[in-house]
């Protein structure tokens, strides 16, 4: 715990005494903290999670979104006051048409950090485990991140510019990973179990 502070004091320190970056980008992989409809525009459109329906996004956008949320997320609030106006951030696995020039959310509701098959190694086995949202997505960090990989060419054209565009991209990753130990409760396992993917 003395670690921890002492590198938060430091880092708070080191970033006083620096100017504010202007991003040109913002870049964010994570789970439902920062999903801005990705889990929504995964879904069956037979089996819509929670966060198609009221009262999400009655707020700011009087309609759902897809955001955990009835208004706008953080991410949102980053994007728009702290980096001078971006757009709000659109999902990348949402409608074909979005414009991800300045700014691409690849965050997923009920993402996991893990894989699914090392979760499954270890007989967690949790397709459709939540029963109240009904809905389960495997797209773990690394799918995100491979999807990510997979979108620069689109994202950013050349080579030399996808280097430019990473270098000025503010990127934000997690929240994620407490969806891995969620899976594990639902299907019963114990705490002794639980220990075991750490």
């Amino acid at each position: 715990m003395i670690f921890f502070l002492s590198s938060l004091l430091h880092t708070t320190i080191v970033n006083s005494e620096t100017q504010c970056r202007r991003f040109k980008s913002i870049i964010s992989f994570g789970d439902s903290i920062a999903d801005t409809g990705n889990l929504l525009g995964l879904s069956d459109p037979n089996h819509l999670p929670h966060v198609a329906f009221s009262p999400y996004g009655e707020t700011f956008f009087h309609h759902p979104t897809g955001r955990f949320s009835n208004g706008r997320l953080i991410i949102d609030f980053i994007g728009n006051v702290s980096n001078h106006g971006f757009p709000i951030v659109p999902p990348f696995y949402g409608p074909p048409n979005a414009n991800f020039e300045k700014v691409v959310n690849f965050a997923v509701g009920e993402a996991t950090a893990l894989e699914r098959s090392f979760l499954e190694e270890r007989g967690i086995h949790f397709a459709y485990t939540n029963v109240s949202l009904g809905v389960y997505t495997n797209v773990s960090l690394g799918v995100q991140l491979k999807s990510f990989k997979d979108a620069l060419p689109k994202l950013c054209g050349s080579p030399s510019d996808c280097r430019d565009m990473i270098k000025n991209a503010l990127i934000l990753m997690g929240e994620i990973g407490g969806n891995d130990y969620n899976y594990v409760f639902f299907v019963g396992k114990t705490i002794e179990e639980v220990r075991d993917i750490n």
